[in-house]
């Protein structure tokens, strides 16, 4: 970290004392309910604990002016380029709504979620973030107001952000949306899962714009898919209640041959799924928009996630990374 010197007393409220600042968050995927969700049926997002953001924002003097360090921009905040300003209204709307806009930070971001992957890389930044600039003021951001904060920097970043990654990089269990309700879901079991890259960026947009032009030619044939996939996604709610790690599987396998209806699965995709199939994975899909980024294998345990990682890497993954939920690691 840079700028140890920062002057620590420097106050935007008479007798408030600040400090260095420290946020975190993870990245996410699908675990059921890609493309389906646009049209209402419900989604489990899956919190991927392993893959971390980490945040600090130290105050500095006014004359040294906000700073941000991250990998894709080191410099004054006020010349960041396009692709950063997503971060930088996490800096300056949560000064704002913590009534000390005028106060300068230097920011510093460690991100290990890989971007344009369908992980939430932007909201995961954004939750990290703004929890580190409040730490500075010594506040801990309530969860709605958090969500709030990071659902704007969102929409700097998307537009019309649906505010599943915003909710998925800061749960600890799988989170299930629907009808508007959002509602964490209570695990029977740990479960253990491999997310694989094909090194190929997702390409969300172009997919849900297919699925769209495709649901206006034939209604009634991607309503069906549609359905299918939301049954699937309620009967994986149940199976992670139970700790059904069989059952769970068997949703993702079926999950993934509708995707592949809908035509926004790739040869690189499929691909990984069946590499991680030939290895034994209990379940395997991929996960996101589709047509590049992830897929998601469930793994019986850690020395199985070894086999399936090492099998998807053979494969053609790019990278692979292992993330375990529940109450107790296996």
């Amino acid at each position: 970290m840079t700028n140890h010197d920062t002057d620590r007393t420097a106050t935007p409220h008479p007798g408030t004392s600040l400090r260095t600042g420290i946020g975190s968050s993870h990245g996410k995927t699908i675990l059921i309910g890609e493309h389906a969700v646009v049209y209402g049926v419900p989604a489990l997002v899956l919190p991927v604990l392993d893959v971390r953001v980490t945040a600090t924002a130290t105050p500095v003097p006014s004359t040294s002016g906000s700073a941000l360090e991250s990998t894709v921009h080191t410099g004054p905040l006020d010349t960041a380029p396009a692709a950063v300003l997503p971060t930088v209204t996490a800096v300056t709307a949560t000064l704002l709504h913590l009534g000390a806009p005028e106060q300068h930070l230097h920011v510093r971001v460690d991100s290990a979620v890989p971007t344009a992957r369908g992980m939430g890389s932007s909201a995961a930044v954004a939750a990290a973030v703004t929890a580190a600039v409040a730490d500075v003021f010594d506040r801990t951001l309530e969860a709605q107001e958090h969500h709030e904060l990071v659902q704007e920097c969102e929409r700097v970043a998307h537009g019309r952000p649906s505010g599943l990654d915003a909710r998925g990089v800061v749960a600890d269990v799988p989170v299930w949306f629907e009808a508007g309700v959002v509602e964490p879901v209570p695990l029977g079991a740990s479960f253990t899962f491999v997310v694989a890259d094909t090194g190929v960026p997702g390409h969300t947009r172009e997919a849900v714009a297919a699925v769209r032009e495709r649901h206006d030619r034939d209604p009634q044939a991607v309503d069906a898919v549609v359905a299918a996939i939301g049954d699937l996604a309620r009967r994986a709610r149940g199976t992670l209640v139970d700790g059904d790690a069989q059952g769970l599987g068997a949703t993702m396998d079926a999950a993934h041959g509708l995707l592949t209806e809908l035509d926004v699965s790739s040869a690189d995709l499929d691909r990984l799924v069946d590499a991680a199939r030939r290895a034994d994975a209990l379940g395997a899909k991929l996960t996101g928009g589709g047509r590049g980024g992830c897929v998601l294998a469930l793994v019986a345990d850690a020395a199985h996630a070894d086999r399936v990682a090492t099998a998807l890497r053979a494969a053609g993954a790019t990278e692979t990374w292992t993330t375990t939920i529940g109450a107790r690691a296996l």
